[in-house]
């Protein structure tokens, strides 16, 4: 079929769902919802069969959804409606959610049910539950209410209609307010929990306004409401009953989001308190050292790459045959700390200390002779981070990860982390260009068959990092002769053209990104960092809007 996705942005969930559908040989174009007459023209253009809309944050126009069947996945079980449910779900405690398939009708979220699957819910973040349950609860309704078309078109079946429910308004910031001398640790995450990614929590620290991202809980206590000094480049504040670590926050006034650290520079005159890195840990067992990081939003800015590259070379030293890299649940890497960046007094001088040190803990990867090098994919990756992964000998991902290879979509962007030495020897030359100039993302299934990654495997993240020791403890029993291998094939790509040629020709690039006259990086980057809505869809994704575009 040809599927429109009408959507606000080409997010995780729609990156996955655009992935599942594609592989089962669907034809799907996207569309932005920029407003109703550059939604009827991409209707007009494409003559869709469906219309998906999967992050969508108006009504449909009612001359669509009267001429074509068009379905909206809701992140909410059967009867919810408003565009705050998870926030709710979340903040109330609820034992089990779900995500519910329904019919454009005129009244929102009120139409008949297609399909709706539920999941247990788990203490997390609402990225990361949006990220995981319910986008696998998402793929299977949206393939339920796939399936279930044929019928509906020959009358012999039809969506079964909505019990009528009041419309929860949106969660405001009065709805999330944290009590610090009466709350929690408990109720204190679910709130910041509640608005993590967006819109966060208002607060005040240090006597100003802000918003609050990024916790977790710490093992102190205190005087509820006090600070209690700093641990890495977040702080710890005292509750009823513990305490919590604040990572990130940004300043009421349009603020960017950043390390706490760097938002309140009073935070470095704060205790530091004992304690391990709060984004990385080491563990080890039967000859397997496992480095686990976890960046927030999978961004890794200067300090976090020297970081891990520290961590990554006393790892090197150990008496291990094999050392796993595990990212984050939510992402194994991103790349560089965009946001970082933009905040800088030079953001041209930050992008260029942040990819060099990139590139120098992918060369240390790259170069590890003393042990088998794999990279665990829990979640996704995007730009320097997918490089990142490449960098191993193994990469092993979860089924249900999305990669983006690429780095066009900020400002034509070259790369670097050694991508033109890692890609082509793993896809070949010519796959690798076409990843690179296509900006789509890759899926497990055809990752898995182009050779990008070398397992995939794991329906959730526990499954996948329990069969990920069984792998490696495997791997370490029964690795002289790859490591000897290994060695010989290093030498011998060495010999025909040095690592270092292959970063010093990618930086040169990256110096004209970064200090050259044309600016689209640095355009490009401005306006990730600070949400500016979407204006017009993409080419590469808009394929109704391509010259010479005919439907089929």
């Amino acid at each position: 079929m040809r599927i429109l996705f009408l959507t606000h942005a080409f997010n995780s969930l729609t990156q996955r769902l655009y992935v599942e559908l594609t592989d089962l040989g669907h034809q799907v174009s996207i569309e932005f919802d920029i407003n109703d007459s550059v939604t009827q023209e991409a209707v007009n253009l494409f003559k869709p069969d469906l219309i998906l809309a999967p992050y969508l944050r108006r009504a449909i126009p009612e001359a669509i959804w009267r001429a074509r069947v068009c379905l909206i996945v809701h992140p909410g079980p059967v009867g919810d409606r408003g565009p705050s449910a998870l926030d709710w779900a979340i903040l109330e405690g609820v034992e089990e959610w779900g995500v519910t398939v329904l019919q454009a009708e005129a009244e929102m979220d009120a139409g008949p049910v297609w399909a709706a699957e539920t999941f247990p819910m788990r203490a997390a973040r609402k990225s990361s539950l949006y990220r995981n349950e319910v986008t696998e609860a998402a793929v299977r309704s949206v393939r339920g209410a796939l399936d279930r078309l044929p019928d509906y078109r020959a009358g012999t079946w039809r969506p079964t209609a909505q019990v009528a429910s009041p419309l929860r308004p949106s969660m405001k910031q009065a709805d999330r307010t944290i009590d610090w001398l009466h709350d929690s640790t408990a109720t204190v995450l679910a709130k910041l929990h509640s608005g993590d990614g967006f819109p966060g929590v208002a607060d005040r620290l240090f006597g100003q306004g802000c918003h609050l991202y990024d916790p977790r809980p710490w093992p102190v206590s205190g005087s509820p409401g006090e600070l209690l000094g700093r641990v890495g480049e977040g702080v710890v504040r005292a509750t009823l009953d513990g305490a919590v670590w604040i990572g990130h926050a940004k300043t009421r006034e349009g603020g960017i989001k950043l390390p706490l650290v760097d938002v309140f520079l009073q935070a470095g005159g704060l205790p530091e308190l004992a304690g391990a890195d709060p984004d990385i840990h080491y563990e080890e067992s039967a000859g397997v050292g496992i480095l686990h990081f976890d960046f927030y939003n999978g961004a890794m800015g200067t300090s976090a790459c020297r970081r891990l590259l520290a961590a990554y070379e006393a790892a090197q030293q150990r008496p291990t045959q094999v050392i796993v890299l595990m990212g984050g649940e939510d992402f194994f890497s991103n790349g560089l700390d965009l946001n970082r960046i933009e905040a800088a007094d030079s953001p041209a001088d930050e992008s260029w200390r942040n990819i060099q040190a990139m590139d120098d803990l992918c060369r240390a990867i790259i170069t590890t002779n003393s042990q088998l090098t794999v990279s665990a994919l829990q979640g996704n990756a995007g730009a320097g981070g997918a490089f990142l992964a490449l960098a191993t000998d193994f990469v092993w991902a979860r089924r249900g990860v999305i990669l983006n290879p690429h780095y066009k979509n900020m400002g034509n962007l070259y790369g670097s982390e050694y991508w033109t030495y890692l890609l082509p020897r793993r896809v070949g030359a010519e796959r690798a260009a076409a990843l690179i100039r296509h900006r789509l993302p890759l899926g497990t299934a055809e990752a898995l068959r182009i050779g990008f990654i070398d397992a995939a495997y794991g329906d959730d993240v526990a499954g996948f990092t329990a069969e990920t020791r069984t792998r490696a403890a495997a791997l370490a029993v029964d690795c002289a002769g790859r490591l000897a291998a290994k060695q010989r094939q290093r030498a011998a790509d060495e010999a025909v053209k040095p690592l270092d040629s292959y970063s010093a020709e990618e930086l040169k690039q990256m110096q004209r990104n970064f200090y050259g006259f044309d600016p689209s990086y640095h355009v490009a980057r401005h306006h990730f960092v600070h949400r500016t809505p979407h204006s017009w869809t993409p080419r590469h994704l808009a394929i109704h809007r391509e010259l010479g575009w005919v439907v089929p």
